[in-house]
């Protein structure tokens, strides 16, 4: 046992550190590709919540002002009660009926 040789050569040790140090490199670009690709989803998708809160907010301050008018015409024009409610409520609904399709059409 006076000749004991080392396991592999100089050469296949560097060619094994060549080979890791691209697969990590590799591992790494991909790694950061799919991190871009998942804040990129993310980003998108916040947009979407705000376009869908910005409209449901005027729909909010639309159906209050709409409210409060019928309120003030109704205290004028105690006869017309109902169908000033009639229409508040149709225009409330088709109010409604935007803000539903909207966040539809956003959310795809």
């Amino acid at each position: 046992m006076s000749s004991m040789e080392r396991y592999g050569s100089g050469m296949s040790n560097a060619m094994e550190v060549r080979r890791s140090d691209k697969a990590l490199g590799r591992l790494a670009a991909e790694t950061g590709l799919t991190l871009a690709a998942v804040q990129a989803r993310a980003e998108i998708e916040a947009e979407k919540i705000d376009g869908i809160a910005h409209v449901g907010a005027v729909a909010q301050q639309r159906v209050a002002l709409l409210t409060q008018m019928e309120q003030q015409l109704t205290q004028l024009v105690p006869l017309a009660a109902s169908r000033l409610q009639a229409i508040g409520d149709l225009t409330a609904l088709g109010i409604a009926d935007v803000v539903a399709t909207a966040s539809r059409r956003i959310a795809r």
